[in-house]
């Protein structure tokens, strides 16, 4: 994928270069790239005069971001204590079987990213898979297939 480098200074002068907006310039970064890749970090420091070193350490400090290309879903499974004990563990298990890759890979054809998290904060509906922001509560491995066919084509459902 080709950085335009017209795109990423738009980003930072939609900010008017400041250096307290660094997380929401890294955010439209990461929204229209799916990751933050390299070549534009370069740009918004040498841009916004912000050394490279305390970009990359926002940006490896936040779990939102980053630095690998993410698949076009990301996949997030909950291993917190209340879904841990409510079979997060055979969820997680499941959706690696499905997708054919482990938490922290991404799929061949680049259309999902899986990991995990220790907590989303909302135990009382786990056990909780989300993916791109929409939360599916309860789930069960019975559910997983059912699941990811909501982020398929006509063609991959098959």
């Amino acid at each position: 994928m080709e950085i335009q480098e017209s795109k990423i200074k738009s980003f930072v002068t939609k900010y008017n270069s400041e250096k307290k907006a660094l997380i929401s310039i890294l955010q439209d970064i990461q929204e229209e790239y799916n990751y933050l890749p390299q070549d534009a970090l370069r740009i918004v420091s040498e841009t916004t005069g912000i050394p490279l070193i305390d970009i990359v350490g926002v940006a490896t400090f936040y779990r939102a971001f980053s630095l690998e290309p993410r698949g076009r879903h990301l996949v997030t499974v909950c291993l917190g204590t209340a879904c841990h004990v409510r079979g997060g563990l055979k969820i997680l298990e499941e959706f690696e079987k499905k997708l054919n890759i482990k938490a922290g890979e991404t799929t061949e054809d680049g259309k999902f990213s899986l990991q995990t998290v220790a907590c989303l904060g909302c135990c009382a509906i786990g056990p909780v898979v989300v993916i791109d922001d929409k939360y599916h509560a309860q789930t069960t491995i019975r559910k997983v297939v059912p699941i990811l066919k909501k982020y398929m084509t006509k063609r991959e459902r098959k």
